[in-house]
């Protein structure tokens, strides 16, 4: 029996912005993501949805009057520590660095080759969430 959806990509990391039209902004500017869906009314985003190739991140404005919404803390509510954060795999690692350094992304660990094969960094967008992007793909190794 096969649990999982016959779809691209059946994990997909959901975010929550205070304010979401800037993050939408940055996260395309600086990370490459491209916008395929955004559900707005206002300065309230519903819904967005964001692809990188394949791949795809959920966000939405932050909020706690929702059941979701009281469920989840922004990072500056809690010193900046993260109980998870994307991955996202690059074709070209350094380009993608230089791009996120130039846009101001703060980076957290710098750019380095990794023990398990690839290279990479991870940074805090304009919000404070964590990323990771490197070129290690474990599908292909």
């Amino acid at each position: 029996m096969a649990l999982a959806a016959d779809t691209t990509s059946t994990i997909i990391p959901c975010l929550r912005y205070r304010n979401a039209l800037a993050a939408i902004e940055w996260l395309c500017e600086t990370f490459g993501f491209e916008r395929q869906a955004v559900y707005a009314e206002g300065d309230t985003v519903f819904h967005a949805q964001l692809t990188f190739g394949n791949g795809m991140i959920m966000l939405g404005s932050a909020d706690n009057d929702s059941e979701w919404g009281r469920q989840i803390v922004q990072p500056g509510d809690i010193g900046l520590r993260q109980t998870q954060s994307p991955c996202v795999v690059v074709a070209d690692i350094d380009a993608h660095y230089a791009r996120a350094t130039a846009a101001g992304a703060a980076i957290v660990q710098d750019i380095s080759d990794q023990d398990y094969g690839g290279r990479g960094y991870s940074c805090r967008d304009l919000e404070g969430h964590l990323w990771w992007f490197g070129s290690y793909d474990p599908w292909k190794a």
